[in-house]
């Protein structure tokens, strides 16, 4: 089957299930490797909004300790965090020696929102761009691992993405008054996103797009690639063996009717 075949059929539920599971195997085998060997993993999923980044990041976190892979999702910046130099506070959630990161979205922020919105001067936009890629290198040569995705979605799946927020209670809290100025500015961020790639899409620290039209195959596509990238080995597990209970002790217990049960409403 081609490419535009399988763009345009959906992925089965049970086969999609049945990938992801696989999948997940894997990022458990990843885990051990980094663990064991000290290995520092970031990743960035950036993009526009309701591209899918999410849901992504959720289905590689699924099976992982939050101990060892967590997520970096960081606000506003504080008053106090805007005098400082900009990458500062994204220094501080870079991983230690055993850890993967994965970033919702990152110090991409300044090339993007803050750019298309003027929540920074021309003047602190151009500095990123000078610094930027110096700044990937320097987490590179230190032993980092550093992978950026761009979950690419078009404007006619946005739309249907958006609609679905706004109508759908569990997900109304997903848009907001900024998402939909976003949106009204849609070919700005276009401009913003062109000039970003042109300038830190490099040799040594590439962006790589996802098609994220489909957002159970984007899902798929994302985390196969990004397992392809490491040179990751199953690290082998101890076989494990349940103890017998202890034996029974002369220790009274009160009455479970002194205990305060949840209600079984269920």
């Amino acid at each position: 089957m081609g490419n535009n075949q399988k763009k345009n059929k959906k992925i089965d539920d049970k086969e999609y299930e049945k990938e992801l599971r696989k999948l997940q195997i894997e990022l458990v085998k990843l885990q051990g490797w980094v663990k064991k060997n000290g290995k520092k993993i970031i990743v960035l999923f950036e993009g526009r909004d309701s591209a899918g980044k999410g849901g992504t990041i959720k289905r590689i976190t699924e099976p992982l300790n939050h101990r060892i892979c967590r997520v970096a999702a960081l606000g506003v910046p504080t008053e106090t965090e805007k005098t400082q130099w900009y990458f500062q506070r994204y220094v501080a959630q870079l991983p230690s020696a055993g850890e993967i990161v994965l970033f919702d979205r990152s110090w991409y922020n300044r090339a993007g929102v803050e750019r298309v919105m003027g929540f920074c001067t021309k003047a602190q936009y151009k500095e990123f761009l000078r610094i930027c890629p110096g700044f990937e290198e320097a987490l590179i040569q230190s032993g980092t691992i550093l992978v950026k995705y761009w979950l690419s979605v078009s404007a006619k799946e946005q739309k249907k993405r958006f609609e679905e927020r706004i109508e759908n209670p569990m997900k109304r809290w997903k848009i907001s008054p900024m998402d939909m100025y976003a949106r009204k500015r849609w070919y700005d961020y276009s401009e913003a996103k062109d000039d970003m790639f042109r300038y830190t899409n490099t040799k040594f620290s590439p962006w790589y797009v996802v098609d994220a039209d489909d957002k159970k195959r984007a899902r798929l596509n994302c985390i196969s690639h990004l397992l392809s990238l490491i040179p990751y080995e199953e690290v082998p597990q101890e076989k494990l063996k349940l103890p017998p209970l202890q034996r029974k002790k002369a220790h009274i217990r009160p009455p479970i009717s002194e205990q305060m049960f949840v209600p079984e409403k269920y």
